[in-house]
């Protein structure tokens, strides 16, 4: 069975661990590293993998090097981790961090280095994440399968192009923060409007669980889903009239725009961000 070492072993590495096991990986092809002995007490109680503090011992010999750091860490950790990485010859390295370009991380590594840009989201936590991907100039279509293959353990995988990742990152990375504020939003309004913020905040959630699981299961359009509860003069089409003309569509254009520069930003050499959607 093929060897995976996962750097960082925060949130994501955590969340990248839970779904390798529950796809039956062996928990002793994985290898962790972290910065501090009690986590890696815990990664090791938890899950059984192995772990070590030392990034070249995990990278050496893996064949598949997750990156589960931030953006501006992306960069020095490759150059830390070349000649390890050179020394394999047939590892893969996958970056999961927002911002840094394929061609970045080439440039970082030997020549010929595969290597796959992934942008996950946070319900991958749960199993329930999307995760873009993609492909450097010398990854073969095979290692690409097999990348998908692995993230698919904690959601759905897509493969784009490179120059689609920033847009992504706006989409879909950064997308469940915008669905949390306007569940935010929804029982701000409630409350306004009297109800109890345990009743306001119960209806919230649940519309939010139950338009998102109609949403993945339905073969309609969204417009078409919308449509269906917006009866001629009645109360719901009321309510979209004054959100249209506050200008909601036309904040997510503006939003999304942003987002997808800052994803930019945050590759580009001189950014000093902490990495954060």
């Amino acid at each position: 069975m093929s060897t995976i070492a996962i750097i960082g072993g925060g949130n994501i590495g955590e969340a990248l661990i839970s779904g390798l096991l529950a796809a039956d990986r062996d928990p002793q092809s994985i290898i962790a590293t972290n910065r501090t002995r009690s986590r890696s007490e815990y990664l090791e109680k938890t899950y059984g993998i192995r772990t070590t503090d030392d990034n070249q011992a995990a990278a050496d010999g893996a064949d598949y090097i997750f990156l589960c750091v931030k953006p501006p860490q992306i960069v020095p950790l490759l150059g830390e981790l070349s000649e390890t990485i050179d020394q394999s010859g047939s590892s893969i390295v996958v970056s999961l961090a927002s911002g840094v370009t394929t061609s970045a991380m080439e440039d970082a590594l030997s020549a010929g280095s595969p290597v796959v840009r992934v942008m996950p989201n946070t319900p991958m936590l749960i199993g329930k994440g999307l995760s873009a991907c993609a492909a450097g100039r010398f990854v073969t279509e095979d290692q690409m399968d097999a990348v998908s293959e692995l993230l698919g353990a904690v959601g759905d995988v897509v493969v784009v192009g490179e120059d689609d990742m920033d847009v992504v990152s706006a989409v879909s990375g950064a997308g469940p923060a915008y669905y949390f504020l306007m569940t935010e939003a929804l029982i701000e309004a409630g409350v306004q409007q009297g109800l109890k913020r345990d009743v306001a905040t119960k209806l919230a959630r649940s519309v939010a669980a139950g338009a998102g699981a109609l949403l993945e299961t339905s073969e309609d359009e969204p417009a078409k889903l919308r449509a269906n509860i917006s009866s001629p003069g009645g109360v719901t089409i009321a309510a979209l009239r004054e959100l249209e003309e506050s200008g909601l569509r036309g904040a997510f254009f503006r939003a999304i725009e942003i987002s997808a520069q800052r994803s930019a930003e945050l590759g580009a050499p001189s950014t000093t961000s902490d990495g954060d959607h």
